[in-house]
């Protein structure tokens, strides 16, 4: 006998959709967390750093606080027009912004951090970064809070605020817990009604960092006790198969307590590391189909396993001059474009989103490191969605079609279900009707998805993409118990398959 409880299942809503629809994007660039090699006017000349620190360090001495305090603000007032959004959704066809930020970006979190004797500098970082998300909400962006620069540094590159070529974070328990406090206030921002994609708790992570997987937990456990439903992404470390492994464990189908849905991030660069100097373009793009496969055999099975969900959070199509000197005769803009579609084809085939390094910087639109540049109708190289190549005028006969095949589709995917274990196991007790049920959420699920919430800011035509994760949800909220679950979980597999094929996505 089974212990069923009420099912809480609801229609998926707008920010549903936000969430787990596939994430076509990319990073906003150095806005938040300044670099210099992508915007070298935001640093004095006499200046000789390269990170956010050494930037507002040189402004301040250079022309004093208030002054420095109006450069930055303008900075960041400025740096996504109206004329940006209206590219953003009608060229580039971006469903959602990866906004790298810093904890000093955020209102008193500097105290007892280099940033704190430059505190007033900030005061309007946080609001503006408000206004910026929801400029994006009302034009279908998304925007994933990513806390690229932590107290300490998660990696010792200048992309964490500071020159300082040090990972401090792991090994000082009062940067642990400020990164941990950081969480807990956008946790907090996000349940006051602050509609994001979800949160990054860090960024690139060092390889083996010590107490990383400890301090995901904490992180974890103080966002879940705020607002459970955000999704939060964690680092790899450059380790994708050790953190499949933890995310497995973390996304399970009955917790003991309410938890947010854990996604991997993981970034793939081709330009940085000796072996990659020694490949030629044609092997970096032929080796594009080898990664994600630390994925093969975790996913389909959230009953048995647990869920794992990843995401690209940077990507680029850039290869070293070694590598590009290997071409042959080959011209080099047909290699970037084969790059970039090989990319784009592999991510959205094994993730939930990618989003490309990136958008805005001081050399638009960037060449191969320019999400401007690479998503121009000449170049070709950065394959959008199918699901948002259809056109508007289609989809309304789409769903139509949809409506129509639906019955015909259930009652197909039913019989062959039950067709198959009655033959496997012809005198093993089933519950097939869970089976009818999950298919009915999930055709459902895709449909609404496909049909966007156009009253509220949520365009048409988008695609589940963090399938492991939303079915995930769909079992937690389903209320089932018992050894029959499974049966619920492939049907909802097999719903939301089903309408991506009438539908033709």
């Amino acid at each position: 006998m089974t212990l069923d409880q009420p099912s809480t299942i609801q229609d998926p809503s707008a920010i549903d959709i936000l969430r787990y629809r596939y994430h076509h994007g990319t990073n906003l660039g150095s806005i938040y967390v300044l670099e210099r090699w992508l915007h070298p006017s935001m640093f004095p000349d006499d200046t000789s750093g390269s990170s956010e620190l050494e930037s507002v360090k040189g402004w301040v001495a250079n022309i004093g606080l208030e002054a420095t305090k109006e450069k930055f603000e303008e900075h960041w007032e400025h740096a996504v027009s109206d004329n940006d959004i209206d590219w953003l959704v009608k060229q580039a066809k971006c469903t959602t912004i990866r906004l790298p930020i810093g904890y000093f970006d955020l209102p008193s979190f500097t105290e007892n951090t280099p940033f704190e004797p430059y505190v007033h500098v900030y005061l309007a970082a946080w609001p503006t970064i408000r206004t910026l998300i929801s400029r994006l909400r009302a034009h279908n962006i998304g925007v994933l809070l990513d806390l690229h620069a932590l107290p300490g540094g998660a990696n010792c590159g200048d992309h964490s605020g500071t020159n300082s070529s040090t990972a401090s974070l792991w090994k000082s328990a009062p940067n642990r817990d400020l990164g941990v406090r950081c969480c807990q206030f956008l946790a907090n921002e996000i349940k006051s009604g602050l509609q994001v994609t979800g949160i990054q708790i860090v960024n690139e992570a060092d390889w083996e960092s010590d107490r990383m997987y400890d301090w995901y937990d904490e992180c974890i456990d103080t966002v879940s006790a705020i607002d459970p439903s955000i999704p939060l992404i964690i680092s790899d470390a450059w380790n994708l198969s050790r953190a499949v492994e933890y995310s497995l464990k973390k996304n399970v189908a009955y917790p003991s307590q309410p938890t947010c849905p854990v996604i991997i991030d993981t970034h793939y660069y081709w330009a940085f590391s000796d072996a990659d100097k020694q490949k030629s373009p044609q092997e970096i793009i032929a080796e594009v189909n080898t990664k994600l496969t630390e994925l093969d055999g975790k996913e389909g099975s959230v009953i048995d396993r647990g869920a794992v969900q990843a995401i690209v959070g940077e990507y680029s199509v850039t290869l070293a001059e070694d590598s590009w000197s290997k071409s042959g005769d080959t011209p080099k803009i047909d290699l970037v474009k084969q790059f970039g579609q090989a990319q784009s084809r592999r991510y959205q085939a094994r993730t939930g989103g990618a989003f490309f390094w990136t958008w805005k910087m001081d050399w638009l639109p960037g060449g191969e490191w320019g999400f401007q540049a690479q998503s121009d109708a000449m170049s070709g190289s950065l394959v959008t969605p199918i699901s948002s190549r259809v056109p508007a005028s289609n989809i309304y006969t789409l769903l139509e079609r949809a409506n129509h095949r639906r019955d015909e589709r259930m009652y197909d995917a039913v019989h062959h279900h039950v067709a198959y274990w009655d033959h496997l196991t012809p005198n093993t007790p089933c519950e097939h009707w869970r089976y009818e049920n999950g298919w009915k959420v999930g055709y459902r699920d895709a449909y609404i998805f496909f049909e966007g919430r156009q009253t509220e800011s949520v365009g048409k035509a988008n695609k589940i993409g963090s399938v492991e994760l939303w079915v995930l949800k769909r079992i937690r909220e389903s209320g089932f118990q018992g050894d029959f679950v499974w049966e619920y979980e492939q049907g909802l597999r097999r719903g939301i398959f089903d309408f991506n094929a009438v539908a033709g996505i």
